[in-house]
């Protein structure tokens, strides 16, 4: 069949409108007058029947809609007004728009404070092995450069997915920070602490487990949530 195919786009649509033998062959097909009129406009075109289907003049109905006739190739592209903006083509969610990711100065105010955990944490693990008294004046610096960190990283969050992120990097912020207490009590009730405080260490792994999963937040830039985090 030898026609024209036409796309509407208010939603899009494909109308194929086949004038094969309309000229040579009008003697040989019933026509039937009408009349096709738009809802709510006034201008109104003629409206024909061959072989029991309906067929309108392009360049009227491009008139009375308000649109735009171009080609493509065989093509015939009819556009409504308002067809790329309406609520009919907004995109449904997975049909091809990836869904809002974290912000790029969220990402970097949360590596940011990740550097200052593991810092915080190495410290940590490095006063127990050498056996160096865990107490606030050698912890104090750290954990205030930690919290302003955190808070830089909460100010940065803009967007719902930020927010998601930030509340976990807030949990490990308290994870740490209660590892600190236990430590510090532990210092002031004995004058030496064993290494293997840390072997089979749940908070510890917790701690680490959830480090590695906002880290690998930068490389994808969505929100995952992880149980490590809570």
């Amino acid at each position: 069949m030898n026609g024209k195919i036409v796309s509407l786009a208010w939603p899009t649509v494909w109308i194929l409108a086949s004038m094969q033998g309309v000229n040579a062959a009008s003697a040989q097909v019933q026509r039937q007058a009408g009349t096709l009129v738009i809802a709510g406009q006034p201008e109104q075109t003629p409206l024909v029947r061959i072989d029991g289907r309906s067929y309108v003049d392009l360049e009227s109905l491009a008139r009375m809609t308000h649109g735009t006739l171009r080609f493509d190739g065989t093509r015939t592209i009819l556009t409504l007004p308002g067809a790329l903006s309406g609520s009919s083509l907004s995109p449904s969610p997975g049909a091809g728009n990836p869904p809002p990711g974290l912000t790029q100065s969220f990402l970097n105010a949360q590596i940011a404070a990740l550097a200052q955990v593991r810092e915080w944490h190495a410290a940590l693990v490095t006063a127990v092995n050498n056996n160096i008294p865990v107490t606030d004046a050698l912890l104090g610096p750290i954990r205030r450069q930690g919290d302003a960190k955190l808070q830089l990283a909460l100010a940065a969050a803009t967007s719902a997915p930020d927010h998601q992120a930030a509340a976990l990097l807030r949990n490990e912020f308290a994870n740490i920070q209660q590892m600190t207490d236990q430590f510090l009590q532990m210092s002031a009730q004995a004058t030496h602490i064993s290494p293997d405080v840390f072997t089979n260490n749940a908070l510890d792994a917790k701690i680490m487990g959830c480090q590695n999963a906002l880290a690998q937040l930068a490389g994808t830039k969505q929100f995952q949530d992880d149980a490590q985090c809570h």
